[in-house]
């Protein structure tokens, strides 16, 4: 069954350029591990909550506005698409994500259409 591992992170905390860094090439390991074990079927970075565009209809009224719909404390950073032989292999897995230290990871499975 295929998994989103949803990487959420509080963007407000300021990391300094060493942690930024040390945690960036933990990250990029954990992908090439990931990769080699045959589970990882996609992934990638994304950019801040300040960069996204929110989309909405109402009314068939298009409505388009910049950052994000909802505030939270944590955002969703990133992610890595699994292929796992179930729930709990996901979740052995999101625990090693390096992040998972200081944000959270969402394991959410796959709605195959």
């Amino acid at each position: 069954m295929r998994y989103a591992l949803l990487i959420c992170n509080d963007e407000s905390a300021v990391a300094s350029e060493d942690q930024e860094a040390e945690m960036s090439k933990a990250m990029y390991a954990f992908s090439a591990e990931l990769g080699a074990s045959g589970v990882l079927t996609g992934g990638e970075r994304l950019r801040p909550t300040s960069a996204s565009t929110t989309v909405t209809v109402r009314d068939g009224e298009v409505i388009v506005a910049d950052g994000p719909f909802a505030e939270t404390k944590e955002q969703i950073g990133g992610f890595f698409l699994v292929d796992c032989k179930d729930l709990d292999h996901a979740i052995e897995i999101a625990s090693k994500v390096p992040t998972a230290a200081y944000g959270t990871i969402e394991v959410r499975p796959i709605w195959e259409m």
